[in-house]
């Protein structure tokens, strides 16, 4: 299948320093792809590049298989709509706003299409309003309802979410991916916002220092990371090297510090040999922590460890409670279990994961 945009070979160069280097980059037609990675990594540069806004000094950028030239780029660039971090409407109502990019086209159905987008975003009934007036959550839907209204071939998302509050945007992300899937509409989405990219997206991009190291489907992006490096960014705490003990139908057992952890098949098991050196994975939502001698009720758990907590961190949604089992593993747990545990510096604990919760990484 022709991809709806793909990149090959694309370098971006500030001052003659490379801040892009994609050899290979493709967005499939219908999916949602969301390319994450920490500020100053080269998102919204690989975004503009997309978006036909910036050319990059080499390589060569494909829409639906056509090869795009400077003659060809602003054809293209039309068949494309994006919507950045703040809203920036202009003065005037709100159907005003929505209507803008089809009156620049001189489309004739304006108020059709108008009306139905305001209906879709959940804003009809703001439509005589003041733009300038609206909250942040309701401009920001402004902003969505008038690049979609444009029925565009790509919809470009820059940090979409990033200036609204946390309620409106926990209000807003789920009516975007409810829409987004509906519709099929082809989509790439730059966030350094890793709950955003699992809300929405069906593949993600890690780009770190300018460059794609990992493009892969979203569940595999989070729980089975190349690298050492994707895996902090995505979020797995817990890195532990250790080695490689024995291989059973694909199953690892693994000697971390003493202890014995088995890593389930699947889960990077496959790519390495007994003896090998490698380091296991572990989120800190995919554990469970108890009172010492307790056991935990799922019988397909097969990590059980003790340990004694070595430090409390609170955070959100979870409080981060570190735990020594030989090796330092980080649990994330409720205010409530902190306190109805007892949970301390000192305090001793049991921990349990499944197999299929933890991942190797090959020793580099």
């Amino acid at each position: 299948m022709t991809a709806a945009l793909s990149l090959a070979g694309v370098r971006v160069r500030y001052g003659g320093v490379d801040v892009l280097d994609v050899a290979s980059f493709d967005v499939r037609a219908g999916e949602v792809l969301a390319v994450i990675g920490p500020n100053g990594s080269g998102k919204s540069t690989l975004l503009r590049v997309l978006g036909l806004l910036e050319a990059p000094a080499e390589g060569a950028i494909h829409v639906e298989g056509r090869a795009v030239s400077p003659a060809t780029a602003l054809a293209e660039r039309r068949r494309m709509a994006t919507v950045f971090q703040h809203a920036h409407l202009a003065r005037g109502t709100v159907a005003d706003n929505v209507a803008l990019g089809l009156r620049f086209r001189r489309t004739t159905d304006v108020g059709a299409r108008v009306a139905r987008w305001l209906e879709r975003l959940g804003i009809a009934h703001l439509r005589d309003r003041a733009a300038r007036g609206l909250s942040g959550g309701e401009a920001q839907r402004v902003a969505l309802a008038r690049a979609l209204v444009l029925e565009p071939a790509v919809l470009l998302l820059d940090e979409p979410f990033a200036a609204l509050d946390a309620p409106a945007r926990a209000a807003l992300i789920p009516d975007v991916a409810a829409l987004l899937r509906r519709d099929g509409m082809t989509t790439v989405l730059v966030t350094h916002d890793r709950a955003e990219a699992q809300a929405l997206a069906d593949r993600v991009a890690v780009l770190l220092s300018g460059r794609i190291r990992q493009l892969d489907e979203t569940p595999r992006v989070f729980w089975s990371p190349v690298s050492e490096e994707v895996a902090r960014f995505v979020g797995v705490e817990t890195l532990a090297e250790g080695r490689v003990e024995a291989l059973d139908a694909g199953v690892a057992t693994v000697a971390v510090g003493g202890c014995r952890v088995d890593v389930g098949a699947g889960n990077g098991a496959q790519a390495v040999a007994v003896d090998a050196r490698v380091r296991v994975g572990i989120r800190p939502e995919d554990v469970t922590l108890f009172a010492a001698g307790e056991t935990p009720g799922a019988s397909s758990v097969r990590n059980h460890l003790a340990g004694v907590v070595s430090a409390v961190i609170p955070s959100t949604p979870h409080v981060r409670v570190v735990v020594d089992c030989g090796f330092p593993l980080v649990v994330a747990v409720t205010a409530r279990s902190v306190r109805d545990l007892g949970l301390a510096p000192g305090a001793a604990v049991g921990v349990a994961f499944k197999a299929s919760a933890a991942h190797l990484i090959p020793y580099r």
